[in-house]
């Protein structure tokens, strides 16, 4: 079974998008300090701009180079899957606390 590529830039920013989101959300439930609350808050607003934007890069990528085509789509998918991420992470947010 082949394993499935990602671009190293699609890949990095999904995995570093994810782990800050969790760490921030873990960490506001652990200490229920409200400085998170406002820093999670900007933190989304960026993480939204820079998947976007590296999002349409790699999708640039995928529908002009016919090499890569499949690592640089994977990695699209793999930054999109951030978007639901995001909206449970929000919806644990707003219900939980």
């Amino acid at each position: 079974m082949e394993k499935i590529k990602f671009s190293p830039l699609g890949e990095k920013t999904f995995l570093i998008s994810f782990l800050l989101g969790t760490s921030l959300l873990l960490l506001f439930w652990i200490t229920k300090a409200e400085f998170l609350v406002i820093l999670g808050f900007y933190y989304v607003v960026i993480a939204v701009v820079v998947n976007l934007l590296i999002t349409l890069y790699e999708l640039m990528e995928f529908l002009s180079d016919i090499s890569e085509k499949k690592r640089n789509g994977n990695s699209v998918l793999l930054l999109l899957l951030n978007i639901p991420v995001t909206f449970l992470y929000l919806t644990l947010f707003f219900n939980f606390c």
